[in-house]
């Protein structure tokens, strides 16, 4: 049952900067919500209920939401709003508020090339090693700056190993198990990430069948990659198979599959190996050769000769809300959970980190996310404790600028610029699963908080194999959540924009 609320709750957090000051400290006082049933709200006669809104919708499963108002966090209305629902990407905004508690809107990483020897006429005695240091943005043309700078500090020969260190951060071969394998979104974790952990694979078909490559690519450079190889297949599904051997990602795609010619990105499982023969290539270029990149075991101690710093942590995460990148989520939250003391082992032992600190400094106790970005379907979000949170002025503060606008439509499904209504928020998806949190302003000026979980569990839970690409009523489900949001957000307009 959809319930009409009006409760003041507290926090008021100074936000003379976006620093870490703004999220450092933990509320005096709970911020959850204590629903009650406010008295005398005449809905106007245009608006329809939000039970009749969420019936006509036709969406299987749960719907949960909760709106509230800016500053004093009152909750204005919600629909099974204590229900904890999976968030998807949503789970993002959360991870950019610890991040930038933890780390620092001017944070920023960096990556290393370290000496470990003496340098003597150009000749480097000893190991070079290349360090990476959590930086999610690092692609092939930063590595092609680290090799320029390296020839420029005089290096023309290595007479040891050249290795990759990538233990800045716990690794995993990948994000959540349950995806496909060579879904791109959900690449491995490590201290070093190029490309965003994905490789380049491109085919075309010709007179004696199809020229295959396989690198990692940027808009300057194509160095092709041996740690990814690919296999043409004579069959018609699966489209692609994959296992680990040697070291080495091996890929087979069918033949079936793959038309006149094309491209995409595939995920990395070696991603050490991978920025190794990456950059090696490019040395290669400027004239200094190297072995064949090996893992390090173990930080490096010795001269940094070339370092390559990454944009400033802001700027990463709005590039992060607004595409939605898991590996930048999943990398920058477990550096934050570095950064507050915490040496977690995995990605959800970071996430758990991330749940103490969203309990004790959002008011959000009953956060149970499993990672930082929402792939995992086992992450829990409470729609009123979202709402709240997101009506405090600190969090209003950090979150205005980075927070995407979110396009409302007209009725034939096109981009209504002229709507009255602006909305700046993240959205989030899986099969069967629509989020949206954010902020609604009416032409009036007034602004709302609020936040949409939507999810057939069920559904889920029937996804089998190769069912989890492309379910049957998937795309289904997302189109009617996508118009239920667009109808909750404009019934909130009509009713409490004024």
């Amino acid at each position: 049952m959809t319930k009409v609320f009006s409760r003041r709750t507290f926090l008021s957090l100074s936000v003379a900067s976006i620093g870490t000051s703004v999220l450092a400290d933990a509320p005096t006082r709970s911020l959850r919500p204590v629903l009650r049933p406010s008295r005398g709200t005449a809905l106007p006669k245009n608006a329809p209920s939000a039970e009749a809104l969420i019936r006509e919708s036709g969406l299987t499963g749960n719907v949960s939401f909760a709106v509230a108002r800016m500053g004093d966090g009152a909750v204005l209305e919600g629909h099974q709003a204590s229900s904890g629902l999976p968030p998807a990407s949503v789970t993002k905004v959360l991870t950019a508020l610890y991040a930038l508690s933890s780390l620092g809107p001017n944070h920023r990483f960096q990556t290393t090339l370290v000496a470990v020897g003496n340098i003597s006429n150009g000749v480097l005695r000893g190991d070079l090693v290349l360090r990476g240091g959590g930086d999610p943005t690092l692609d092939t043309n930063g590595l092609a700056d680290l090799a320029r700078t390296l020839k420029a500090a005089g290096v023309r020969e290595v007479t040891g190993q050249f290795l990759v260190w990538g233990g800045a951060l716990p690794a995993a071969k990948r994000i959540d198990k349950k995806q496909p394998d060579h879904a791109g979104y959900n690449p491995a974790i490590s201290g070093i990430a190029l490309n965003y952990n994905r490789v380049h694979f491109e085919w075309k078909r010709g007179a004696n069948g199809y020229a295959v490559s396989m690198d990692g690519r940027s808009d300057k450079y194509r160095p092709d990659v041996d740690v990814a190889r690919m296999k043409i297949v004579k069959r018609d599904l699966p489209v692609y198979t994959y296992k680990s051997k040697g070291g080495r990602d091996h890929w087979t795609v069918a033949s079936g599959a793959l038309g006149k010619g094309g491209a995409r990105w595939l995920p990395m499982r070696e991603p050490e190996v991978y920025a190794g023969e990456v950059f090696r290539t490019l040395a290669r270029s400027h004239g200094i050769t190297l072995k064949a990149p090996k893992k390090a075991q173990n930080p490096p101690r010795g001269t940094v000769l070339a370092r390559k710093q990454s944009p400033a942590l802001r700027d990463i995460l709005k590039a992060m809300l607004k595409y939605s990148t898991n590996i930048t989520a999943e990398m920058v939250g477990m550096a934050a959970s570095q950064a507050r003391g915490a040496q977690p082992q995995s990605i959800k032992a970071s996430a758990a980190a991330m749940n103490a600190w969203a309990s004790s400094a959002l008011g959000m106790p009953n956060a149970a996310l499993v990672d930082h970005s929402g792939l995992g379907e086992a992450s829990r979000l409470r729609a009123d404790e979202m709402a709240v949170m997101l009506a405090q002025a600190g969090q209003h503060a950090v979150l205005r600028p980075i927070l995407k606008t979110f396009a409302l439509r007209d009725a034939n499904g096109k981009v209504n610029k002229n709507h009255p209504l602006k909305v700046l928020a993240k959205t989030g998806t899986l099969h069967f699963v629509s989020a949206l949190a954010g902020y609604v302003q009416s032409s009036e000026g007034q602004e709302l908080a609020f936040a949409i979980f939507g999810a057939d569990v069920n559904a889920r839970d029937r996804l089998i194999g190769p069912d989890r690409e492309r379910p049957k009523g998937a795309r289904t489900y997302n189109g009617r959540s996508k118009k239920l949001q667009q109808r909750l957000i404009e019934r909130w307009g009509a009713v409490y924009g004024a």
